[in-house]
Protein backbone atom coordinates (compact mmCIF):
# COMPACT_ATOMS: atom_id res chain seq x y z
CA UNK A 1 0.00 0.00 0.00
CA UNK A 2 1.66 3.55 -0.67
CA UNK A 3 1.44 6.24 1.44
CA UNK A 4 -1.58 8.64 1.52
CA UNK A 5 -3.65 6.21 -0.70
CA UNK A 6 -7.04 8.12 -1.93
CA UNK A 7 -9.75 6.43 -2.34
CA UNK A 8 -12.76 7.87 -4.12
CA UNK A 9 -16.71 6.95 -3.50
CA UNK A 10 -19.67 7.72 -5.27
CA UNK A 11 -23.35 6.43 -6.04
CA UNK A 12 -25.06 5.93 -9.02
CA UNK A 13 -28.27 5.18 -11.15
CA UNK A 14 -31.13 5.17 -8.95
CA UNK A 15 -30.88 4.94 -5.41
CA UNK A 16 -31.37 2.43 -2.76
CA UNK A 17 -32.27 2.42 0.96
CA UNK A 18 -28.92 1.29 2.65
CA UNK A 19 -26.47 3.39 -0.01
CA UNK A 20 -25.39 6.12 2.64
CA UNK A 21 -24.64 2.99 5.33
CA UNK A 22 -22.50 1.65 2.53
CA UNK A 23 -21.05 4.95 2.58
CA UNK A 24 -20.26 4.88 6.22
CA UNK A 25 -18.71 1.85 5.75
CA UNK A 26 -16.57 2.75 3.19
CA UNK A 27 -15.52 6.01 5.17
CA UNK A 28 -14.51 4.33 8.19
CA UNK A 29 -12.80 1.33 7.39
CA UNK A 30 -10.73 2.95 5.20
CA UNK A 31 -9.71 5.57 7.75
CA UNK A 32 -9.09 2.26 10.17
CA UNK A 33 -6.59 1.39 7.50
CA UNK A 34 -5.23 4.47 7.08
CA UNK A 35 -6.32 5.59 3.69
CA UNK A 36 -7.62 8.88 2.48
CA UNK A 37 -11.65 9.26 1.18
CA UNK A 38 -12.88 11.51 -1.47
CA UNK A 39 -16.69 11.64 -1.46
CA UNK A 40 -17.68 12.24 -5.35
CA UNK A 41 -21.02 14.09 -5.76
CA UNK A 42 -23.82 13.61 -8.54
CA UNK A 43 -22.30 9.72 -9.82
CA UNK A 44 -20.45 9.96 -13.02
CA UNK A 45 -21.18 13.28 -13.98
CA UNK A 46 -19.62 14.65 -10.68
CA UNK A 47 -16.72 12.56 -11.57
CA UNK A 48 -16.31 14.05 -14.74
CA UNK A 49 -17.14 17.54 -13.41
CA UNK A 50 -14.62 17.13 -10.33
CA UNK A 51 -17.59 17.57 -8.07
CA UNK A 52 -15.20 16.18 -5.16
CA UNK A 53 -15.01 16.62 -1.32
CA UNK A 54 -12.63 15.14 1.68
CA UNK A 55 -14.80 12.82 4.18
CA UNK A 56 -14.00 11.63 7.14
CA UNK A 57 -15.21 9.63 10.29
CA UNK A 58 -17.65 12.74 10.90
CA UNK A 59 -19.21 13.29 7.14
CA UNK A 60 -20.95 9.95 7.56
CA UNK A 61 -22.07 10.88 11.16
CA UNK A 62 -26.33 10.15 11.70
CA UNK A 63 -26.69 8.50 8.10
CA UNK A 64 -27.12 5.20 9.03
CA UNK A 65 -30.99 5.15 9.02
CA UNK A 66 -31.57 7.52 6.12
CA UNK A 67 -32.54 6.57 3.09
CA UNK A 68 -31.30 7.51 -0.22
CA UNK A 69 -27.58 9.32 -0.38
CA UNK A 70 -25.98 11.79 0.97
CA UNK A 71 -23.35 12.01 -2.38
CA UNK A 72 -26.87 12.76 -4.33
CA UNK A 73 -26.65 10.52 -7.91
CA UNK A 74 -27.57 11.11 -11.33
CA UNK A 75 -27.24 9.32 -15.10
CA UNK A 76 -24.26 10.45 -17.09
CA UNK A 77 -25.01 10.45 -20.93
CA UNK A 78 -21.67 11.89 -21.12
CA UNK A 79 -20.07 9.41 -19.23
CA UNK A 80 -21.32 6.36 -21.88
CA UNK A 81 -18.69 7.96 -24.25
CA UNK A 82 -15.04 7.02 -24.24
CA UNK A 83 -14.30 10.99 -24.25
CA UNK A 84 -16.31 11.28 -20.77
CA UNK A 85 -14.70 8.44 -19.28
CA UNK A 86 -11.21 10.25 -20.23
CA UNK A 87 -12.37 13.30 -18.52
CA UNK A 88 -13.11 11.28 -15.19
CA UNK A 89 -10.13 9.75 -14.91
CA UNK A 90 -8.15 13.14 -15.66
CA UNK A 91 -9.83 14.43 -12.74
CA UNK A 92 -9.57 11.59 -10.56
CA UNK A 93 -5.91 12.32 -11.43
CA UNK A 94 -5.51 15.93 -10.38
CA UNK A 95 -7.15 14.92 -7.20
CA UNK A 96 -4.87 12.31 -6.49
CA UNK A 97 -7.63 9.25 -6.38
CA UNK A 98 -5.91 6.14 -6.83
CA UNK A 99 -9.14 3.92 -6.94
CA UNK A 100 -12.62 4.20 -6.59
CA UNK A 101 -15.62 2.54 -4.78
CA UNK A 102 -18.64 2.36 -7.13
CA UNK A 103 -22.22 2.29 -4.88
CA UNK A 104 -25.00 1.29 -8.15
CA UNK A 105 -26.82 -0.99 -9.98
CA UNK A 106 -26.09 -2.61 -13.56
CA UNK A 107 -25.60 0.69 -15.17
CA UNK A 108 -23.23 1.38 -12.63
CA UNK A 109 -21.15 -1.92 -12.64
CA UNK A 110 -20.83 -1.07 -16.49
CA UNK A 111 -19.36 1.82 -15.89
CA UNK A 112 -17.21 0.58 -13.28
CA UNK A 113 -16.17 -2.18 -15.45
CA UNK A 114 -15.01 0.68 -18.20
CA UNK A 115 -13.14 2.70 -15.82
CA UNK A 116 -11.51 -0.89 -14.96
CA UNK A 117 -10.27 -1.32 -18.53
CA UNK A 118 -8.69 1.93 -18.23
CA UNK A 119 -6.61 1.32 -15.72
CA UNK A 120 -8.34 2.50 -12.78
CA UNK A 121 -8.35 0.08 -9.65
CA UNK A 122 -12.42 0.19 -9.49
CA UNK A 123 -14.46 -1.95 -6.74
CA UNK A 124 -18.45 -2.05 -7.30
CA UNK A 125 -20.84 -2.25 -4.64
CA UNK A 126 -24.71 -3.78 -5.84
CA UNK A 127 -27.03 -1.31 -4.57
CA UNK A 128 -30.93 -1.89 -6.78
CA UNK A 129 -34.18 -1.75 -4.99
CA UNK A 130 -34.85 -4.18 -8.54
CA UNK A 131 -32.54 -6.79 -7.88
CA UNK A 132 -31.62 -7.67 -11.42
CA UNK A 133 -27.57 -7.56 -10.51
CA UNK A 134 -25.94 -10.40 -11.67
CA UNK A 135 -23.30 -11.82 -9.15
CA UNK A 136 -24.81 -11.38 -5.78
CA UNK A 137 -27.82 -12.77 -4.30
CA UNK A 138 -29.67 -9.73 -3.00
CA UNK A 139 -28.56 -5.84 -3.49
CA UNK A 140 -28.81 -3.14 -1.42
CA UNK A 141 -32.00 -2.35 -1.02
CA UNK A 142 -33.82 -4.91 -2.21
CA UNK A 143 -35.13 -5.74 0.92
CA UNK A 144 -36.25 -2.30 2.57
CA UNK A 145 -37.91 -1.69 -0.71
CA UNK A 146 -39.89 -5.35 -0.31
CA UNK A 147 -41.07 -4.19 3.07
CA UNK A 148 -42.16 -0.99 1.35
CA UNK A 149 -44.59 -3.31 -1.32
CA UNK A 150 -45.64 -5.43 1.21
CA UNK A 151 -47.20 -2.49 3.90
CA UNK A 152 -48.69 -0.97 1.01
CA UNK A 153 -50.20 -4.16 0.14
CA UNK A 154 -51.46 -5.17 3.11
CA UNK A 155 -52.99 -1.99 3.37
CA UNK A 156 -54.57 -1.95 0.13
CA UNK A 157 -56.28 -5.38 0.57
CA UNK A 158 -58.13 -4.31 4.17
CA UNK A 159 -60.12 -1.51 1.77
CA UNK A 160 -60.41 -4.37 -0.93
CA UNK A 161 -62.39 -6.78 1.01
CA UNK A 162 -64.49 -3.90 2.79
CA UNK A 163 -65.75 -2.98 -0.67
CA UNK A 164 -65.34 -6.44 -2.75
CA UNK A 165 -63.14 -4.87 -5.35
CA UNK A 166 -60.21 -6.12 -7.32
CA UNK A 167 -57.06 -3.80 -6.53
CA UNK A 168 -54.15 -3.50 -9.63
CA UNK A 169 -51.04 -2.55 -8.11
CA UNK A 170 -48.17 -1.58 -9.97
CA UNK A 171 -44.43 -2.21 -8.55
CA UNK A 172 -40.76 -1.69 -9.82
CA UNK A 173 -39.23 -3.34 -12.24
CA UNK A 174 -38.70 -2.47 -15.72
CA UNK A 175 -36.84 -5.16 -17.07
CA UNK A 176 -37.26 -7.55 -13.97
CA UNK A 177 -40.13 -9.26 -12.28
CA UNK A 178 -38.33 -9.83 -8.75
CA UNK A 179 -39.93 -7.24 -6.77
CA UNK A 180 -43.78 -8.40 -8.34
CA UNK A 181 -42.72 -12.10 -8.09
CA UNK A 182 -41.82 -12.17 -3.79
CA UNK A 183 -44.63 -9.23 -3.51
CA UNK A 184 -47.36 -11.77 -4.82
CA UNK A 185 -45.88 -14.70 -2.14
CA UNK A 186 -45.69 -12.40 0.77
CA UNK A 187 -48.59 -10.34 0.12
CA UNK A 188 -50.73 -13.07 -1.01
CA UNK A 189 -52.16 -12.09 -4.38
CA UNK A 190 -54.38 -13.41 -7.23
CA UNK A 191 -51.91 -12.99 -10.15
CA UNK A 192 -48.45 -11.79 -10.78
CA UNK A 193 -47.53 -10.02 -14.11
CA UNK A 194 -43.80 -9.76 -15.04
CA UNK A 195 -41.33 -8.89 -17.68
CA UNK A 196 -40.41 -12.27 -18.06
CA UNK A 197 -43.48 -14.25 -18.67
CA UNK A 198 -46.09 -12.74 -21.32
CA UNK A 199 -50.10 -12.93 -20.31
CA UNK A 200 -52.80 -11.49 -21.95
CA UNK A 201 -55.66 -10.07 -20.49
CA UNK A 202 -57.62 -12.79 -21.04
CA UNK A 203 -56.17 -14.80 -18.57
CA UNK A 204 -55.39 -11.88 -15.84
CA UNK A 205 -59.50 -11.27 -16.51
CA UNK A 206 -60.10 -15.33 -16.05
CA UNK A 207 -58.32 -15.25 -12.84
CA UNK A 208 -60.23 -12.57 -11.44
CA UNK A 209 -63.75 -13.81 -12.29
CA UNK A 210 -62.59 -17.37 -11.00
CA UNK A 211 -61.55 -15.58 -7.76
CA UNK A 212 -65.08 -14.03 -7.34
CA UNK A 213 -66.88 -17.31 -8.16
CA UNK A 214 -65.00 -18.61 -5.60
CA UNK A 215 -66.23 -16.28 -2.93
CA UNK A 216 -63.12 -14.65 -2.28
CA UNK A 217 -64.29 -10.99 -0.76
CA UNK A 218 -61.12 -9.45 -3.33
CA UNK A 219 -58.73 -9.78 -5.88
CA UNK A 220 -55.13 -8.43 -5.78
CA UNK A 221 -52.89 -8.57 -8.95
CA UNK A 222 -49.41 -7.74 -8.73
CA UNK A 223 -48.34 -6.06 -12.36
CA UNK A 224 -44.47 -5.02 -12.70
CA UNK A 225 -43.84 -1.83 -14.38
CA UNK A 226 -42.51 -3.90 -17.34
CA UNK A 227 -44.93 -6.50 -18.21
CA UNK A 228 -46.32 -7.14 -21.56
CA UNK A 229 -49.70 -5.11 -19.89
CA UNK A 230 -50.23 -1.74 -18.64
CA UNK A 231 -51.79 -1.05 -15.27
CA UNK A 232 -54.39 1.38 -17.16
CA UNK A 233 -55.23 -1.06 -20.23
CA UNK A 234 -55.98 -4.00 -17.64
CA UNK A 235 -58.17 -2.04 -15.29
CA UNK A 236 -60.21 -1.24 -18.03
CA UNK A 237 -60.02 -4.75 -19.46
CA UNK A 238 -61.50 -6.37 -16.33
CA UNK A 239 -64.17 -3.21 -15.86
CA UNK A 240 -64.95 -3.67 -19.25
CA UNK A 241 -66.06 -7.25 -18.52
CA UNK A 242 -67.56 -7.03 -15.38
CA UNK A 243 -66.72 -9.41 -13.59
CA UNK A 244 -68.00 -9.15 -10.10
CA UNK A 245 -65.44 -7.06 -8.72
CA UNK A 246 -64.79 -3.32 -9.14
CA UNK A 247 -61.40 -2.62 -9.89
CA UNK A 248 -59.05 -0.32 -8.34
CA UNK A 249 -55.53 1.02 -9.30
CA UNK A 250 -52.52 2.16 -7.61
CA UNK A 251 -49.13 2.54 -8.81
CA UNK A 252 -46.45 2.71 -5.64
CA UNK A 253 -44.07 4.77 -8.17
CA UNK A 254 -41.18 6.55 -6.07
CA UNK A 255 -41.93 5.44 -2.76
CA UNK A 256 -40.75 2.34 -2.84
CA UNK A 257 -37.14 3.66 -3.65
CA UNK A 258 -37.31 5.48 -0.05
CA UNK A 259 -37.55 5.55 3.73
CA UNK A 260 -35.17 4.02 6.71
CA UNK A 261 -33.39 0.73 5.44
CA UNK A 262 -34.06 -2.10 6.77
CA UNK A 263 -31.97 -3.80 9.81
CA UNK A 264 -31.04 -6.00 6.78
CA UNK A 265 -29.68 -3.59 4.30
CA UNK A 266 -27.69 -1.92 6.93
CA UNK A 267 -26.07 -5.14 7.57
CA UNK A 268 -25.87 -6.15 3.94
CA UNK A 269 -24.28 -2.51 3.09
CA UNK A 270 -22.06 -2.46 5.97
CA UNK A 271 -20.39 -5.96 5.15
CA UNK A 272 -20.07 -4.92 1.46
CA UNK A 273 -18.63 -1.55 2.59
CA UNK A 274 -16.08 -2.76 4.57
CA UNK A 275 -15.41 -6.15 2.37
CA UNK A 276 -14.96 -3.32 -0.28
CA UNK A 277 -11.96 -1.46 1.01
CA UNK A 278 -10.35 -4.52 2.53
CA UNK A 279 -10.24 -5.51 -0.84
CA UNK A 280 -8.05 -2.60 -2.32
CA UNK A 281 -5.87 -2.85 0.37
CA UNK A 282 -5.20 -6.46 0.10
CA UNK A 283 -4.46 -5.54 -3.96
CA UNK A 284 -7.31 -6.38 -5.59
CA UNK A 285 -9.69 -4.65 -7.78
CA UNK A 286 -11.97 -5.00 -10.83
CA UNK A 287 -14.24 -6.74 -9.13
CA UNK A 288 -17.75 -6.30 -7.45
CA UNK A 289 -18.56 -7.59 -3.97
CA UNK A 290 -21.60 -10.35 -3.79
CA UNK A 291 -23.46 -11.86 -1.07
CA UNK A 292 -22.90 -15.51 -2.24
CA UNK A 293 -24.36 -17.66 0.77
CA UNK A 294 -23.84 -16.26 4.38
CA UNK A 295 -20.13 -14.38 2.76
CA UNK A 296 -19.67 -11.51 0.85
CA UNK A 297 -17.45 -12.83 -1.59
CA UNK A 298 -15.72 -11.01 -4.85
CA UNK A 299 -17.27 -11.20 -8.14
CA UNK A 300 -14.75 -10.20 -11.57
CA UNK A 301 -16.85 -7.12 -13.18
CA UNK A 302 -16.22 -8.53 -16.62
CA UNK A 303 -19.01 -11.53 -15.08
CA UNK A 304 -21.18 -9.43 -13.44
CA UNK A 305 -21.86 -7.08 -16.68
CA UNK A 306 -21.73 -10.07 -19.16
CA UNK A 307 -24.32 -12.13 -17.49
CA UNK A 308 -28.24 -11.44 -17.02
CA UNK A 309 -29.52 -12.22 -13.29
CA UNK A 310 -33.26 -13.92 -13.80
CA UNK A 311 -36.58 -14.35 -12.14
CA UNK A 312 -36.54 -17.89 -10.40
CA UNK A 313 -39.15 -19.33 -11.59
CA UNK A 314 -39.75 -21.91 -9.07
CA UNK A 315 -41.10 -18.21 -6.87
CA UNK A 316 -42.85 -17.58 -9.82
CA UNK A 317 -44.89 -20.86 -10.12
CA UNK A 318 -44.80 -20.83 -6.46
CA UNK A 319 -47.40 -17.56 -6.79
CA UNK A 320 -49.85 -19.37 -8.76
CA UNK A 321 -50.38 -22.32 -6.24
CA UNK A 322 -50.40 -20.27 -3.30
CA UNK A 323 -53.43 -18.02 -4.98
CA UNK A 324 -56.13 -20.96 -5.03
Amino acid sequence: MVNKFTVGVLTSGGDAPGMNAAIRAVVRTALTNNLQVIGIQNGYEGLINGEFHPMDARSVGGILQRGGTILLTSRSKRFQEPAGQRDAIRKMNEAGMDALIVIGGEGSMNGAYALSQKGVKVIGIPGSIDNDIWGTNIAIGTDTAMNTIMEAVDKLRDTASSHQRAFVIETMGRNSGYLAVMAGIVCGAEMVLIPEVPVTGEEVAAAVEDAYQRGKTHAIIINAEGSAIRTTDLVEKIDTLDLGFKTRMTILGHIQRGGSPTAYDRLLASRMGVKAVEALVEGQHGVMTGLKGKGVDFIPLLDVISNKRKVNMEYYHMTKVLAR
